[in-house]
């Protein structure tokens, strides 16, 4: 089975990238489907404000909101995996477990992070992890425009660094997603030019902002 990860701070294009690759995928006759391996924070927090709680976890606890996001977020890969190894398809991963990772260690649970830890470890690695990397004050002034939620300046820096602090860090690929949608889905393909042909292959390399750049030639493994 064949899967791909998006990862990275809220309001750093993750669902939107995810969505563009599987249908750029699938549009070069690759059948893929994407999974959106969400926490359930998000609709926790409209619940904690219809009750007049500001967010989750004032209504649930820190300590419980992990145990929801993380118990939530490993049933949602689960079910995703079963179905592309039934189906044959790839997995394009909107989130996977680094996520829940790097959200409990920006919420200060480490010791939730190592019992999810344990509970995860029996998903294996996708092929490409990619790291959308984005400034948290551009991630806040998207989340503000889009206005479908909120988060503070402050826990999406948690995040960020969350995420750079990670042991599997060195292993993320990383997309400058500070850039226009459409060159951020060009330098997505251009890392799995080999899923898509010796079209994408021939493109010229975007390089990321850091972390490791991998070529074509390396992808063919996978």
């Amino acid at each position: 089975m064949r899967s791909v990860a998006l990862i990275g701070i809220d309001g750093s294009g993750k669902t939107t990238q995810a969505h563009r690759l599987a249908d750029a995928l699938v549009a070069a006759g690759r059948p893929a489907t994407y999974h959106r391996n969400a926490g359930g924070r998000r609709w926790l927090g409209r619940i904690a404000q219809r009750l007049g709680r500001p967010d989750a976890q004032r209504l649930v606890g820190r300590d419980g909101l992990l145990a929801v996001e993380s118990v939530l977020r490993w049933l949602a890969i689960a079910l995703a995996l079963v179905s592309c190894l039934v189906t044959g398809r790839t997995a394009v991963m909107d989130r996977y477990s680094a996520c829940q990772y790097a959200s409990i260690r920006a919420h200060g649970g480490h010791r939730w992070e190592r019992l999810a830890r344990v509970g995860y470890r029996v998903f294996p690695q996708p092929q490409v992890t990619f790291l959308l990397s984005l400034d948290p004050a551009e991630a806040y002034r998207r989340i503000e425009r889009r206005g479908t939620d909120h988060e503070t300046l402050g826990w999406l820096a948690a995040a960020d660094t969350a995420y750079r602090t990670l042991p599997e860090y060195p292993t993320f690929i990383l997309v400058d997603a500070g850039r226009p949608a459409d060159e951020v889905s060009r330098q997505i393909r251009h890392h799995l030019a080999d899923w898509f042909g010796a079209d994408e292959a021939a493109a010229p390399s975007p390089r990321p902002p850091g972390g490791r750049e991998i070529h074509p030639e390396s992808l063919r493994s996978a």
